[in-house]
């Protein structure tokens, strides 16, 4: 199928990343949220990012204003009837998804692919709440979309060969390597790094040492580029507990339970980068 209008969903730090990443591969996109400064600072956001690519040399000017150019943006879902494809990237809860497919279903082309970027929720039970589950995928980037480089791909048992095929070639047309998963809570990625995550802020919350010494263990001991709990904070506090909770309530093994203390953080409001204060201050 030829994709030439490309939707998102949510104008965050993951829906803003896939829509610029769509424009610079040439497509016209739709870029959507709820309230016109959500979608703003969306906007604002790329713009940020696509000058920061013409001073680092990655991309001309030329490239860059040709990109924002071609994309544009809505505060209503109806507008997204022009998509040949639409990527859901909204807050990581299932009644909200849910209902955005719904919504999608009902004002989209029934040939529109519809894909959801979701960090955990298997994608048959979305697909289930629409007409066309054949046409129902995961589509699931990594933050920060511009810079990261995989994007999972999910398929349900009702997903179709030619959905997939869709989704596989759009992906490296973005400049992506696609890498594809079953459809079990958190596929592969959270399914390992979740668990992780969720480990190291026990502990934290067992005194075995402090945030400093665990994220400095984990960067020079096992050479990752962060620490779990400087991760944690940049995926946001609140999306780490959301993909616990879909864990364990999917295979209900306690080695999924989350940390208290996590909860107690998303509690607070302190989720991490995007309040200012998640396990650091920022």
């Amino acid at each position: 199928m030829e994709i030439k209008v490309f939707g998102v969903v949510g104008a965050g730090q993951m829906g803003n990343g896939i829509a610029q990443v769509a424009a610079l591969s040439g497509l016209d996109v739709i870029m959507s949220d709820i309230r016109n400064e959500f979608v703003q600072q969306g906007l604002d956001h790329i713009r940020k990012m696509l000058d920061k690519g013409v001073e680092k040399e990655k991309i001309t000017k030329d490239a860059a204003d040709a990109a924002f150019g071609r994309i544009n943006t809505s505060v209503y879902l109806k507008d997204m009837a022009k998509a040949d494809f639409v990527v859901e990237a909204a807050t990581e809860e299932e009644s909200i998804k849910f209902l955005i497919f719904r919504d999608l279903d009902d004002i989209c082309s029934s040939d529109t692919i519809l894909a959801t970027n979701t960090s955990s929720i298997p994608i048959g039970r979305i697909g289930a709440k629409t007409k066309r589950p054949d046409k129902v995928i995961g589509m699931h980037f990594m933050n920060p979309v511009p810079l990261m480089k995989l994007v999972e791909i999910i398929r349900s048992l009702a997903t179709s060969e030619e959905t997939f095929q869709a989704t596989w070639n759009l992906a490296g047309k973005f400049g992506k390597i696609p890498a594809e998963a079953n459809d079990y809570p958190g596929f592969i990625s959270n399914r390992i790094l979740m668990p992780m995550i969720n480990e190291a802020v026990f502990a934290l919350h067992q005194g075995v040492g402090t945030k400093e010494a665990i994220d400095t263990v984990m960067k020079l001991g096992m050479n990752h580029p962060m620490g779990p709990l400087e991760l944690a904070d940049l995926i946001g506090l609140d999306t780490c507990l959301a993909i616990m909770e879909t864990l364990y309530d999917g295979f209900k093994d306690s080695k999924y339970w989350p940390c208290p203390l996590l909860r107690k953080y998303v509690e607070a409001g302190w989720l991490g980068r995007k309040t200012g204060k998640g396990f650091y201050e920022y």
